[in-house]
């Protein structure tokens, strides 16, 4: 795949692994004969099996997105991670070259594979469990499955359906201003980070890994 260009490409699987987990929520796209589907919903990352791991989630009985054939089907999940305008006032290089224009930069990751279905209770019953203690974790009371009545969440499994995605390709686009000049890759994070909104800070912080990554290569470059 051509785009993205070499400088915003991420294709380590435990730094996409991580994001994926931390995402946690992405864009499900196929394309059934009638066109385009999609579904946004959350989705349990099983590492353990097929080449780049495999995505594990669940869709409403009513939503055809789930009807595909005994193979399974290509699809896509979409996964965005904060994003934000790059203001050219934020480079420190405009003052010699005012040759600059706007941007923006932004984090996200892309699952193909083939997607199929299940319909096991007990598979079910886990991965809901597994997806209500992830993001209970942390909370002072964490809310529980087995708080529920046990008959009350078998009827209510009755109306959704598994699906998993076995990922045949992981790719990162992490644009986060690496084609710029350290100067003003910093000047680029220094803004975001002072900026109003929690995205902005969010990727300002991504911004700092992709510096630490950055300055590690240069350091081990002058090394070698």
């Amino acid at each position: 795949m051509a785009y993205p260009g070499p400088a915003f490409r991420e294709d380590r699987t435990d730094v996409l692994h991580a994001a994926l987990q931390h995402m946690a929520f992405g864009l499900l796209v196929t394309q059934p004969e009638s066109g385009f589907a999609t579904s946004y919903l959350p989705w349990e990352l099983d590492a353990t099996r097929g080449p780049h791991g495999t995505l594990v989630g669940h869709l409403a009985r009513y939503n055809p997105q789930w009807q595909v054939p005994a193979g399974g089907a290509s699809a896509l999940v979409v996964f965005q991670g904060p994003h934000a305008y790059v203001s050219p006032s934020w480079y420190p290089g405009k003052r010699e070259d005012p040759r600059q224009v706007p941007t923006w930069d932004y984090l996200a990751v892309e699952a193909r594979g083939t997607l199929t279905c299940f319909d096991d209770a007990a598979r079910l019953h886990r991965l809901l469990t597994q997806l209500t203690d992830r993001h209970e974790s942390g909370r002072a009371t964490p809310w529980r499955v087995t708080d529920a009545p046990d008959d009350y969440v078998r009827e209510t499994m009755r109306h959704i359906v598994g699906i998993e995605l076995r990922m045949e390709t992981l790719l990162g686009r992490y644009k986060l201003s690496q084609n710029r000049d350290a100067v003003d890759q910093e000047g680029a994070r220094a803004g975001l980070a002072a900026a109003p909104t929690e995205r902005e800070r969010d990727l300002a912080r991504a911004i700092a890994v992709a510096q630490s990554a950055r300055q590690k290569s240069d350091q081990q470059e002058a090394d070698s």
